[in-house]
């Protein structure tokens, strides 16, 4: 119940300080090529349930027309200019806010992810419920921030990045929640959400330790 009631507030009060970077946003977003400004996706949330979340567009109109379901990776060529930017400060998530206050999302959890993906150095799609440990993933709410999103590197597998996950599931508290809250608002005003993972530890060195000797 504390950690609905503080997504809820905290989302809330983000929703309504960020509304004129919306606006902004959604104007260079159509400069650039005159598309879509937002994109909406399903994606597999708590105990399977199936919910769309809502997005900056930050790739091309019908990026996964010709690659599949492929998850983003570093130097997509995917990804637009201005979504670059997005995508560095991770200000392409910033909608998301909606789906908390929806109670589809939470502000620290894994990552929601669609039902089947390409996974990282691999060609064939595969359900989200083929990887080990996606069971004990889908337990809990998904969030727009988290211990795999903060340290994992974009380009390693889904089974290694859900072991993040899974620690994080055995870990959790509201103080651990705040510290990754915290941890993320300064990767996003360094614009290092591209480059984060082992070209990051420089920040994250004593988080990172502790969880990857317990991995």
């Amino acid at each position: 119940m504390t950690k609905r009631l503080f997504d809820f507030f905290l989302a809330l009060s983000g929703l309504l300080i960020s509304l004129p970077i919306w606006f902004l946003f959604g104007i260079l977003i159509w400069i650039e090529d005159e598309n879509h400004i937002f994109y909406s996706q399903e994606r597999v949330g708590k105990n399977g349930k199936i919910f769309k979340i809502i997005k900056f567009r930050s790739m091309v109109t019908n990026a996964d027309k010709e690659v599949g379901p492929l998850q983003a990776k570093e130097n997509d060529t995917r990804i637009t200019r201005f979504g670059r930017i997005l995508r560095a400060t991770a200000l392409d998530e910033l909608p998301q806010l909606v789906n908390i206050l929806k109670g589809e999302m939470s502000f620290v959890g894994p990552k929601a992810l669609r039902m089947v993906e390409i996974d990282a150095g691999d060609k064939t799609p595969r359900s989200i419920w083929e990887f080990k440990g996606a069971e004990q993933r889908l337990s809990v709410m998904p969030g727009l921030t988290g211990v795999a999103q903060i340290l994992a590197a974009r380009d390693i597998n889904r089974t290694e990045k859900f072991k993040y996950d899974i620690w994080y599931i055995k870990h959790q508290s509201f103080l651990l929640d705040l510290y990754i809250i915290f941890i993320s608002f300064l990767v996003t005003f360094r614009g290092m959400w591209e480059r984060r993972g082992n070209k990051f530890t420089y920040l994250l060195i004593n988080f990172k330790k502790k969880v990857e000797s317990e991995l």
